[in-house]
């Protein structure tokens, strides 16, 4: 099965996976399920760095942060090849 996917697909599959992470709303999605950047902290104020929560939470951050300028440039060069090469 693997086999079937070239890179061409999987570099679409990464972009797809990172542009979903990047346009998540923190105040409409991800506070509604108990994943804003507020509920890092644990019952004593601290943030909670051993979770797979606290994980997940920072690295969805880390990727809205890093990658909102990057992803612009691939979404338009992604674009503009599959317009001249379809």
């Amino acid at each position: 099965m693997l086999f079937f996917f070239g890179l061409g697909n999987l570099f679409y599959v990464f972009i797809l996976l990172t542009n979903a992470v990047a346009v998540l709303s923190e105040d409409r999605f991800l506070a509604r399920i108990g994943w804003g950047s507020s509920a890092q902290a644990d019952q004593f104020g601290g943030p909670d760095t051993a979770s797979f929560k606290a994980k997940m939470i920072n690295l969805i951050s880390s990727i809205r942060t890093v990658m909102r300028i990057p992803l612009i440039a691939i979404n338009t060069l992604v674009i503009v090849y599959e317009l001249i090469l379809g």
